[in-house]
């Protein structure tokens, strides 16, 4: 899947020149002109990246930017700045931001900065090419970029265990989260599904991908993901 990245800026030109660059290499892009859209964008959506104006007409980038992070929101964030003094920096970079770039900014200093926040912030427990990728609303899965074809259910377990990524959960655990029915102490249904849902992200060779069998307790998902 192409990186989408949310253009949060209230000039129409700059937002729009600023969106044909980064479609024009590739990313998926969305826009909007205030902060209290960029929010409810962010929180129906996470972007992979959100390129932030400082100055917008009703919440300003400095306060968006730290209500994501209050909310513990870890999206790369650039902010967008016409201002020049080094506190004005400083203080984007205070409040959560990941770089920042002055306006009227040039199409290759904006695509160096993108692609470096994404760099630096991608996953690292695998390559990106086993990278696991969920779409919630579509509810539609890639990994490294190719589309897996999962059912409802088999969604819903790989959802909850990335949710609870590095932790381990119990066979009952899962049991209550998938099927929203009592655990009466039977393995076997989360078993296969676990094994169903490995066979369908495995690649060649790579034993049990991404999900890792705890032995005496259940199941955990090491793997790199990124939720929508």
């Amino acid at each position: 899947m192409d990186p989408c990245v949310l253009v949060v800026e209230d000039d129409d030109s700059l937002r729009e020149v600023a969106a044909m660059i980064l479609t024009d290499e590739g990313y998926d892009v969305e826009t909007c002109a205030t902060g209290t859209d960029a929010l409810a964008r962010v929180h129906a959506r996470p972007p992979d990246l959100v390129l932030l104006d400082v100055m917008l007409p009703d919440l300003d980038g400095l306060a968006v930017c730290r209500a994501l992070r209050d909310e513990g929101l870890d999206l790369p964030i650039v902010m967008l700045t016409a201002r020049r003094a080094v506190s004005d920096v400083v203080a984007g970079l205070d409040t959560g931001a990941d770089d920042y770039v002055t306006k009227p900014f040039d199409a290759t200093e904006l695509l160096a900065r993108v692609r470096a926040v994404l760099r630096r912030r991608a996953p690292h427990l695998e390559d990106a090419r086993d990278a696991i990728e969920l779409d919630v609303a579509a509810v539609r899965v890639w990994r490294g970029g190719v589309e897996v074809a999962l059912t409802a259910t088999e969604f819903r377990l790989l959802r909850e265990l990335v949710s609870a990524s590095g932790i381990a959960l119990t066979r009952g655990d899962l049991v209550r989260r998938v099927w929203g029915t009592q655990w009466l102490g039977n393995s076997r249904l989360v078993d296969m599904a676990v094994k169903r849902l490995r066979d369908k992200l495995g690649t060649p060779g790579d034993g049990d991908g991404p999900i890792t069998t705890v032995r005496g307790v259940g199941y955990r998902f090491d793997g790199a993901a990124h939720v929508r």
